[in-house]
């Protein structure tokens, strides 16, 4: 945003004498009229108040008289720029915002001189005399913090300073004081040079009382009492409170070290690493205190009811609406975290927090009603959010607003106050009752609302036989018996909801038990009780996948952040997109770099988060028969590739060794993730190469790829990614974990010595180039339609492969009265080994079995090549088909991929009928 001094273009054409009806600027003009031109035309900022302030000294004002008389004409000017020439809301707040930034730098560097004289600078406790002074912060909260200050807002402050100590001591050596004394000093004589009222006003109210312990506590805190007070008594609201937090002066100190420190110190208290549903209630309470409050004040004063801040639908709604979210959310989704309402917003809207359309409508509330509110202030300079009283000012407004009347401007005022209230009872609900049928979609929540017994033994009475047995267990649970009273309130008004439920058959007893083994492990985390207190959709969508798949309630307890994305309305409609995938994690690294939070450990969590998160998305669409099991394994297998397309960037750009900014590089994927039939929890089945002449390159690669598979694989607080599984690399096991191209290249096509085995070529039909440049991938293609097609002995590898799969099943016993859909004789290998005989015996002369479409289209074009006989190949794909899925719900249960043979008859013989074809009546599967 702009600081420069120019108004913007889009500012309307000046509507000279407009802002002569302010009443605070008839005053200005009267009173300043010698200084005005003091300050050079256009906005005030940083570059300009410098020269005006440093004339009015030379004029013989005092630092504390030339700030208030600076105050005043960047007032003059703001209200002729924004009544006269329409100048954006920007335009306002950033100047007001940093004439606070420059009153407060040269407060400070006053108060600071004029206390080293007399007490020698603040030092550290273990510096010498000769050390850097211990810094002073001022940390502006709330619009402040954020800049967004109007004209006559006060300005919330914390003073903290780097470490406790002891002064220097003065010239003669004498007058050491405590730096806990001497920045208290400090914070009393900024005071008095900026906030105390003189014949020329202040400069700005100043208010502490955001402070640790608010008004009973110092006046300024070191950082180390500032971080044990956040750790161990900051509460709710203060979490807000800090949201917008930043170091506004001395300008000196903005970038010493120490400063992340502080930063360090506020983020993890502000935003939490799980998402954070407590939240919701503290935020409840303390809006419901700001309307009682406003009530009451305007309780027998009805102009009071018109509050454009605090009444319902004003600024104050909008600002918790979007901060609710952020700090629900920003702990896991960083580009959130941003402290100007007007920048966060469309960041809301990208996230899918909220629909674009009520981000943009939001947006445009905002901005109405913050200029509503300058122009309340201009009238008189008052502290104040009531609409005027007199007909004369409300007209007023309505003009300079571009309104012609005061009808169409209050018909505007009440269309946006009502979006906006809407919007705000739509995230936290209006009074209990209201929001408590939206909650439950008007229907029954259970027992949410009512009362909850105070012990165990009172709940176990309330709950059916089926949830009893297993919550009875509690009895002998430590974490049970530590539970905070009011995590024990929700934990037991969970139960029972989930109780009600189990018994108007709205769940199933199997449910109800997994939602219990699921929520065990996570009773310190307190948040998620909240989240599906807060969200009985929620809660109940999480019964209905926990019920479904046994596989998926075991992935929600190894990653029960991911339940948070049941609250998307767009979680079963759409499907992944891996461009949306990757954008989203540039955006969230960039947010960590912005506050350098992107070490190493944070890009680990980040990538893990999203790829779990993807994962239950396409978890959830299966289970409730959104996609096919075709479908899964493509959007798996795609998520794959964007996770390592992703991971290799950013490993790439870490490696302190690489040579190039661009690496030539590439990764090919065979086994599951080369035919795009990827199942959760698979394996990826790699091979790295480079085409690099540089004479570093082996070592660089090698060195990238340890890298690599290590953030790939390593366990954080977040899990892992993949298992990876590099054997089919050349030599195997015993070969180079990175090889050259050209060594690929010769090794799979036979030049050598050193070539590949029958089973590596087998392997290749379903290779697949993954990532790297284009150029390396048309190599590989290249390389591997050589390999395909090459010429062969077709009975030796007939003989081979069918050796191998005897191999195989030998290797895998199964009962004889037992259809294993994998392993079993017209089971799912038996088409698999046959597809790749055709393709490495026939590719040659029918090319359209190179093309690595999957195992049901290569048999369908293999029987239109005349390869098998009419209705072999298609009734073979089709029994394929029915065993995958077969064996994908298996997996899902956890249950053996097994059916008694008759089960499976029709798809056995297909395939068995296809093994014949392939490799005669006589050779083996049967």
């Amino acid at each position: 945003m702009s600081t420069s001094s120019s108004l913007s273009p889009d500012i309307a054409a000046p509507t000279a004498g407009l802002a002569q009806h302010s009443r605070f600027f008839q005053r200005l003009q009267r009173r300043y009229a010698q200084d005005l031109a003091l300050l050079p035309p256009g906005a005030p900022c940083h570059a300009t108040l410098a020269p005006a302030f440093a004339a009015l000294q030379a004029r013989g004002y005092d630092v504390g008289t030339a700030l208030r008389v600076l105050r005043q004409l960047v007032m003059e000017r703001l209200i002729r720029l924004d009544c006269e020439a329409q100048a954006p809301l920007s335009v306002v707040t950033r100047a007001t915002t940093e004439l606070a930034e420059f009153a407060l730098d040269r407060a400070c560097q006053h108060a600071c001189a004029e206390l080293d004289e007399r007490y020698g600078r603040p030092l550290g406790t273990d510096d010498g005399p000769e050390a850097a002074a211990v810094p002073l912060w001022i940390v502006g909260m709330g619009k402040l913090g954020a800049r967004e200050l109007n004209v006559s807002s006060d300005i919330d402050l914390i003073y903290v300073y780097a470490q406790d100590g002891e002064t220097a001591g003065n010239a003669e050596g004498r007058n050491r004081t405590s730096n806990h004394e001497y920045f208290a000093r400090a914070v009393k004589a900024i005071y008095q040079l900026v906030g105390e009222p003189t014949e020329h006003g202040f400069v700005f109210r100043v208010d502490l009382a955001l402070r640790p312990n608010g008004n009973s506590g110092p006046p300024a805190v070191s950082l180390a009492a500032l971080e044990e007070y956040l750790q161990v008594q900051g509460r709710e609201w203060e979490r807000f409170a800090w949201l917008k937090s930043r170091v506004v002066a001395p300008r000196t100190s903005l970038a010493h070290p120490q400063v992340r420190e502080l930063r360090n110190i506020v983020l993890p208290f502000v935003f939490r690493r799980y998402l954070d549903y407590n939240v919701f209630e503290s935020l409840r309470t303390l809006h419901r205190q700001i309307r009682d409050h406003a009530t009451r004040r305007s309780a027998g004063r009805p102009e009071r009811a018109n509050d454009v801040k605090l009444s319902r639908g004003g600024i104050r709604e909008i600002e918790f609406i979007v901060q609710l979210l952020q700090v629900v959310r920003g702990g896991q989704f960083p580009e959130l975290r941003r402290r100007a309402t007007l920048e966060a917003l469309p960041r809301l809207a990208q996230a899918g927090l909220m629909p674009q359309a009520t981000a943009e409508a939001l947006a445009q509330a905002y901005v109405f009603l913050r200029r509503v509110e300058h122009r309340i202030q201009y009238l008189d300079d008052q502290q104040t959010h009531l609409l005027p009283t007199r007909d004369d000012d409300l007209a007023w407004i309505a003009q300079t607003m571009g309104y012609g009347d005061c009808c169409a401007f209050l018909h505007a005022l009440d269309a946006h106050r009502e979006l906006v209230a809407q919007e705000f009872d739509h995230l936290l609900g209006g009074d209990a009752e209201t929001a408590g049928k939206r909650a439950c979609n008007g229907g029954s929540c259970g027992a949410g609302n009512g009362k909850v017994p105070p012990d165990l033994e009172g709940l176990l009475e309330q709950l059916p036989a089926a949830l009893r047995e297993r919550v009875a267990q509690w009895r002998t649970l430590p974490r049970i018996a530590a539970l905070r009273d009011e995590a024990r309130t929700r934990l037991f008004r969970l139960v029972l909801r989930t109780a009600q439920w189990l018994n108007e058959g709205r769940t199933s007893a199997q449910a109800a038990v997994r939602m219990i083994d699921w929520l065990e492990p996570l009773l310190r985390r307190e948040s998620y009780l909240a989240l599906l207190l807060e969200r009985p959709s929620v809660h109940e969508q999480l019964l209905h996948l926990l019920g479904a798949a046994r596989w998926l309630a075991r992935y929600l307890q190894q990653h029960p952040g991911v339940i948070d994305e049941l609250a998307s309305e767009a979680l079963l409609a759409e499907r992944f997109v891996p461009a949306d995938f990757e954008r989203e994690l540039a955006l969230r690294r960039a947010a960590l770099q912005s506050t350098g939070e992107d070490d190493d450990e944070a890009l680990l969590n980040l990538l893990r988060r999203a790829h779990h998160a993807e994962t239950f998305r396409i978890l959830a669409r299966d289970v409730e028969g959104r996609i096919t099991v075709e479908q899964v394994a493509d959007d798996l297998s795609a998520l794959a590739d964007s996770v390592l397309r992703v991971t290799s960037e950013w490993c790439w750009s870490r490696l302190k060794n690489r040579h190039r900014e661009v690496p030539q590089f590439g990764i090919i994927g065979y086994g599951k993730l080369g035919g795009k039939e990827l199942g959760y929890g698979s394996d990826l089945d790699i091979v790295f190469v480079f085409d690099d002449e540089d004479e570093r390159a082996p070592e660089v690669y090698t060195a990238f790829v340890r890298k690599l598979i290590n953030w790939l694989t390593v366990k954080t607080g977040e899990g892992d990614l993949f298992e990876i599984d590099t054997a089919l690399r050349p030599n195997g096991n015993s070969g180079l974990l990175v090889t050259s191209f050209k060594a690929y290249a010769d090794y799979q096509q036979q030049r050598g010595s050193n070539t590949a085995w029958t089973w590596e070529h087998q392997a290749m039909t379903r290779a697949r180039f993954v990532l790297g440049s284009e150029d390396l991938r048309a190599h590989f293609d290249a390389v591997r339609r050589a390999v395909l097609t090459a010429p062969r002995d077709v009975q030796a590898l007939r003989q081979e492969i069918v050796a191998m799969r005897a191999r195989v099943r030998a290797a895998q016993r199964v009962p004889a009265d037992t259809f294993d859909v994998k392993h079993s004789p017209g089971g799912m290998l038996d088409a698999e080994f046959a597809v790749q005989y055709l393709v490495l015996a026939h590719a040659a002369a029918h090319p359209e079995l190179i093309d690595n479409v999957g195992n049901i289209a290569l048999l369908q074009r293999a029987e239109q090549a005349g390869l098998l006989p009419d209705g072999v190949g298609r009734a073979a794909a089709d029994a394929y088909r029915d065993l995958r899925r077969l064996q994908h719900r298996a997996r899902l249960d956890e249950a053996p991929a097994q059916c008694a043979p008759a089960a499976m008859q029709a798809q056995r013989d297909a395939i068995l009928a296809l093994w014949h074809a392939v490799f005669g009546a006589g050779e083996g599967s049967a």
